[in-house]
């Protein structure tokens, strides 16, 4: 990935995961709408569930994968797959993915974009996704997850006891170091993965607390929550397609291929602005002559540091006895005479008195 090479070795990469809403409200015959729930809104809908796949630095986001899910229960569908789709067919296998559920399709986005060398350390996942039998697909591809985690039936092994979120807690040590993260732990989860979680304070209520679970168990608490804060990114692609991209407005066809067209052509769009505005911004897009500069603004650095300590120098001998300061003076001149040419325009000429 082009972008992937502007980022330093140092900087985390991630995948994140997440689904929204894809609304159709008005619509009444579309193959494979269904009724969903809007836990955002807390309201149902008619629509789908548009379950995306990004890649981030930090500093850029870019969708890689996605899946609009239907469901599969026929209460809740009002369309079924077009009877006439060739099974044998990309799309046909795309409508029977669209009527899986988000944790059994991820498994196969994360190993598709392991497989088409996108370069990553973690995935991160809301608390919808982090359940155990997912965090377990996920680590068995040799990748490490990082999701926030709610008091729910999971299980975590704490000594000889299996124990819930709440006991957790209150079994896990104080940490002193940061006021906003209350406690940490390790434990291992029902399935044997071993994880640490972090209990942050949660600011939209100050009575409350914010698990933070980590596969990596070498991560500390504060690289740990520093990594999870870059799943926003998200959020923020998600309001600019459908706000500015005209995610679900622009197009208004019944087939399933025309919603993947459409949806498919809105990521592209976002990738396209995303790839122009770090070439606008990244200095490294200059190329060659990046690095140039670099080198020379690192030459001129050593120069004013060398620079300035000849002045120090030079300003301590003016308070000594003139037979020192001879002395040094000459030395010094001896010593720069040695040097090679390039250092020499650098440093100041000093004369020798006899």
């Amino acid at each position: 990935m082009k972008v992937s090479r502007l980022t330093s070795v140092c900087h985390t990469k991630v995948l994140i995961l997440d689904d929204s809403s894809f609304y159709r409200d008005r619509s009444k015959r579309v193959e494979l709408l269904a009724h969903c729930f809007d836990h955002a809104k807390r309201r149902h809908y008619k629509g789908f569930r548009m379950l995306t796949l990004g890649w981030s630095d930090g500093s850029t986001f870019l969708p890689i994968d996605f899946s609009l899910l239907s469901s599969s229960k026929e209460k809740a569908k009002i369309d079924d797959i077009d009877s006439t789709i060739d099974k044998r067919c990309s799309g046909y296998k795309r409508r029977i993915e669209a009527l899986q559920t988000a944790p059994e399709q991820i498994p196969g986005m994360v190993k598709r974009a392991l497989s088409n060398g996108i370069d990553t350390s973690y995935v991160l996942m809301d608390s919808w996704f982090t359940q155990q039998p997912l965090i377990k697909a996920l680590t068995d591809q040799g990748i490490d997850v990082i999701g926030m985690v709610k008091p729910t039936n999971q299980r975590y092994r704490v000594g000889s006891q299996w124990v819930g979120l709440r006991t957790l807690y209150r079994l896990s040590k104080p940490v002193t170091s940061h006021k906003e993260i209350l406690r940490s732990i390790r434990t291992t989860m029902a399935n044997g993965v071993p994880v640490k979680v972090v209990f942050v304070q949660n600011r939209n209520k100050q009575s409350e607390w914010l698990a933070i679970l980590s596969t990596d168990c070498t991560l500390t608490e504060r690289e740990i929550i520093r990594t999870y804060g870059m799943r926003w990114d998200v959020e923020l692609f998600f309001k600019a397609t459908k706000s500015f991209l005209k995610l679900q407005k622009e197009f208004q066809g019944r087939s399933y291929d025309l919603l993947i067209s459409h949806t498919t052509i809105v990521f592209t769009r976002f990738i396209l602005l995303s790839w122009q505005n770090r070439c606008s911004t990244d200095n490294r897009t200059f190329g060659g002559m990046f690095y140039e500069l670099c080198d020379e603004m690192n030459e001129l650095d050593w120069a004013v540091a060398l620079t300035q300590l000849m002045d120090i120098l030079h300003d301590a001998l003016t308070k000594t006895k003139k037979s020192i300061k001879r002395w040094v003076t000459c030395q010094l001149t001896q010593w720069i005479e040695s040097l090679p040419n390039y250092i020499k325009v650098y440093l100041p000429k000093l004369g020798c008195e006899s």
